[in-house]
């Protein structure tokens, strides 16, 4: 009976409509994880505020990266780094994927495992840095669905790779393939922003370890790279609500550094394992609006792992060792 290894990546709505966003935010948003409130509170926050007026305009950013034949790209992202990730850990292991929020869903994939007869399986996060609103909250999806079933497989969880020297090298390796392109082309960047998604300064200050492990991939990138201070900064992206979330923010390090007369920006975002909005979008296309406003020239953006061979090798090898004594 081969492995069972489950990727675990966020959700995408089923379409780039109103319609198509509205469960998607509803399910992701009223997860307790996500929004850390009384319940009856983020009830009404979701349901009366967020969901009614969010989902048209995010469905208007979702249309500018919808693909025609391919649908959303963290899906068919996700489908691609699946199959490199089988065809790389071979026949010992059986490889699948599911949605925290969205399709396939959590509980649709484990039920088919289930199905398969799964006696060993690993749980790769496909969040390099934890959270409890991300990774935590896929286990908690995982276990829920278990718990309905007397036989589980053996379990185990891969918490976080975000120091993994595989991992860093092949973002490093992609940062810099993107940088000696600029550079090639007379665009060589004055500055470099290692962006991450924020959360909530709450959530650090209750225990969660994000901001230190994004702050330890991010500097380890940096050494890579062989960036001095001030040639480069860790920002954080994509804050939802009124509350304080980590700073510095990337929308307003872009403002200011067009300001400061910077033209040319490079901006890579290592916690985002595939493109999707708050990458292709959010900082690809609004990013370089900001940028340009305050007069910015060019905000060059490194595409994310994806199924780069250097990334598929890092957490194949991730996987591998994982196994050890299950091999």
């Amino acid at each position: 009976m081969p492995i069972d290894v489950l990727m675990l990546q966020l959700g995408t709505p089923t379409e780039p409509t109103a319609k198509g966003l509205r469960p998607y935010l509803r399910q992701f948003l009223s997860d307790p994880r996500v929004i850390e409130a009384p319940a009856i509170v983020r009830w009404m926050l979701v349901n009366l505020i967020i969901v009614p007026f969010r989902s048209p305009k995010s469905a208007e950013k979702y249309k500018r990266i919808w693909d025609d034949k391919t649908g959303s790209p963290l899906l068919s992202i996700t489908r691609s780094q699946q199959q490199a990730l089988a065809e790389k850990l071979g026949p010992d292991y059986r490889v699948s994927f599911a949605m925290r929020y969205g399709e396939p869903s959590v509980a649709k994939v484990v039920d088919e495992l289930m199905k398969k007869k799964s006696q060993r399986m690993i749980i790769l996060p496909m969040f390099p840095q934890y959270s409890a609103t991300t990774t935590a909250s896929g286990l908690d999806a995982i276990f829920q669905t278990l718990q309905k079933y007397r036989v589980v497989p053996a379990l185990r969880v891969i918490r976080d790779y975000h120091d993994d020297p595989d991992y860093l090298d092949a973002i490093t390796n992609m940062i810099k393939h993107h940088r000696d392109k600029a550079i090639a082309d007379g665009k060589q960047p004055e500055m470099y922003l290692i962006s991450f998604h924020g959360i909530p300064i709450n959530y650090i200050k209750r225990g969660d370890p994000y901001m230190r492990q994004s702050a330890i991939t991010g500097k380890a990138i940096a050494k890579r790279m062989g960036w001095k201070k001030g040639d480069w900064k860790l920002v954080f992206q994509s804050r939802l609500g009124g509350q304080k979330w980590l700073t510095p923010y990337t929308d307003e390090t872009l403002k200011s550094l067009g300001r400061q007369g910077v033209k040319r920006v490079l901006v890579a975002q290592p916690g985002f394992t595939a493109d999707c909005l708050e990458t292709i979008d959010e900082i690809g296309y609004e990013g370089q609006e900001e940028f340009e406003e305050t007069g910015g020239e060019e905000l060059i953006r490194v595409p994310c792992a994806n199924d780069d061979p250097g990334f598929i090798e890092a957490l194949a090898n991730i996987v591998r060792r994982e196994s050890f004594g299950w091999i």
